[in-house]
């Protein structure tokens, strides 16, 4: 099946009455077009935008080894999203795979990140969806820098995720594939939504299974002796099976029913109650021995009432009951969770100490900077070209001075040379000369990092752009062209939160250029 020639499926209008479930705006605005679609993309379109899926646009934390690899991409319109690319052995039928991943692209909430699109070309099974900018409740959990998440985030993320899941329900989309802490993702607001990626059946007979052994319901292993459940799955997908001393490897465990989804819910609660992974059964003990607020976060002392850590602890337990049966439905869920939170008032970000980025409007902007932000290196490189080096006062009548010695001499050749390589788009010359110039001369030249920052960004050497563009910015502190070419390499790295900051830096310089010019 070829993929996909460019072909919409639209979603019913939010302004349809007839409409049973209305697409809700992302954070509150109008859903972006590109957003509010559901494309089925063309291959090369998804391989452009991931720079020909390459290792620096990985963002999943299995990394280039996970059997399905998440990378971000730019697509045309400078839209960032999250492109799943799933293992060849994956989806065999192509039809399928289009048919699946359509449904699951009508659904559209604020609660969970949207799936824009899909390709299925040749060998080729790939998924679009949103990019969130800001990580995923594993990192902010587990492996935080600057602050554990308080509190009434742990809560709102409870509340965000039943309200997710019950939507579902409600679209009759009851299955969802391990839900875990790496499936809720932060949106620029700081808000926690479900990753689509789970609402995909994940399994090459188009059933749905677990796949984490030490995590899943227990209904999954009582289907008989677990050796001959590893057997049966190691016989249909070619996995290796090795016993005593030795490893299992097997993508499929259990089958997911609608109650298996409430047990993971119920892992969730334990991951924000604890702050740590515990396995279910060794939280179960602690909860039954009567000591439930020892599975507490020590970082959340002083945070919370203990009644509302327990009805969490107590709804957790209800979640992970051995028989699905006596497990709650998703309006039990939503029912338990909303009425502890405390500060809906308080925005998400301000929540989780993130910084919440200011988007400069174009007209703001000079037209370095408006190209810097719709990532326009051809408009780049040319206002770099007219301005030439007239921000370093002085820097060429020093040099036109003292022409007379050799050195100097030697000095403004290999800089011209330089610059007609930089002019006639020659980036791979223009960084030999300007390296060589950069050695010679006295005095380090802003302008001449730029232009070489500039030439590596145009080489697919981002670091090393990113690195000279920081020199520029020490030879002139205030230079907002040094302050955009950063934000040019720290998104070409995927640093978009970064990038936008460098943005704005670079455009309050200008602005206060401006306008000490005009007095």
């Amino acid at each position: 099946m070829g993929c996909l020639h460019s072909k919409t499926a639209n979603l019913p209008s939010s302004d349809d009455p007839s409409a049973p479930n209305k697409p809700e705006s992302v954070n509150g605005d109008q859903v972006d077009q590109e957003i509010q679609n559901f494309k089925e993309f063309e291959l090369n379109e998804l391989r452009k935008a991931t720079n020909g899926f390459s290792p620096s646009c990985i963002v999943s934390e299995g990394g280039e080894k996970a059997p399905n690899v998440v990378y971000r991409g730019k697509l045309e319109g400078n839209h960032l999203v999250a492109i799943k690319r799933f293992s060849r052995q994956s989806w065999p039928d192509a039809q399928q795979f289009v048919v699946e991943a359509t449904g699951v692209g009508k659904l559209r909430n604020k609660r969970i990140v949207s799936l824009i699109g899909c390709c299925a070309e040749g060998d080729e099974r790939l998924l679009v969806a949103e990019y969130m900018p800001n990580d995923t409740l594993s990192k902010h959990l587990f492996h935080w820098e600057k602050q554990p998440l308080p509190w009434d985030m742990r809560v709102r993320i409870a509340d965000f995720i039943a309200q997710a899941l019950d939507y579902c329900n409600i679209e009759n989309r009851k299955i969802y594939h391990d839900l875990n802490a790496y499936r809720i993702l932060f949106d620029e607001e700081g808000d926690p939504r479900l990753s689509t990626f789970g609402l995909m059946k994940n399994s090459r007979d188009g059933k749905s299974y677990s796949t984490n052994l030490a995590y899943t319901p227990p209904e999954f292993l009582r289907t008989g002796n677990i050796l001959d459940l590893v057997n049966r799955t190691s016989r249909q997908t070619n996995s290796l099976l090795k016993v005593k001393g030795f490893c299992f490897f097997f993508c499929y465990a259990g089958r997911v029913i609608p109650e298996s989804v409430i047990f993971s819910y119920g892992t969730i609660l334990l991951d924000l109650l604890s702050g740590k992974h515990i396995p279910p059964s060794h939280a179960l003990d602690i909860i039954r021995g009567k000591n439930a607020l020892l599975l507490m976060d020590s970082s959340l002392e002083g945070q919370y009432a203990n009644e509302d850590a327990t009805k969490l602890v107590e709804l957790a337990s209800k979640c992970l009951q051995s028989e699905a049966k006596d497990r709650p439905d998703t309006k039990f869920l939503l029912s338990a969770v909303a009425p502890l939170q405390k500060q809906e008032e308080v925005a998400s970000h301000v929540l989780m100490g993130l910084p919440k980025n200011t988007v400069i409007l174009p007209t703001m902007l000079s037209p370095l900077g408006k190209a810097c932000a719709k990532m326009d290196l051809a408009t780049f490189h040319d206002i770099l070209l007219k301005t030439g080096y007239r921000d370093e006062e002085g820097a060429e009548n020093e040099l036109s001075f003292q022409e007379w010695t050799q050195q100097v001499q030697e000095m403004l050749n290999t800089k011209k040379f330089g610059d007609i390589a930089f002019r006639d788009k020659d980036f791979k010359n223009s960084i030999e000369y300007y390296s060589k110039l950069v050695g010679m001369m006295p005095v380090p030249s802003a302008t001449v990092f730029a232009r070489r920052a500039f030439s590596y960004l145009m080489t697919d050497q981002q670091e090393l752009a990113l690195r000279d563009a920081m020199q520029a910015q020490v030879c002139i502190p205030e230079w907002p062209t040094a302050f955009y070419l950063q934000a040019l390499a720290l998104s070409k790295l995927g640093m978009e939160t970064d990038a936008q900051d460098m943005l704005n830096d670079g455009a309050a310089y200008d602005a206060k250029r401006q306008n000490s010019w005009r007095c």
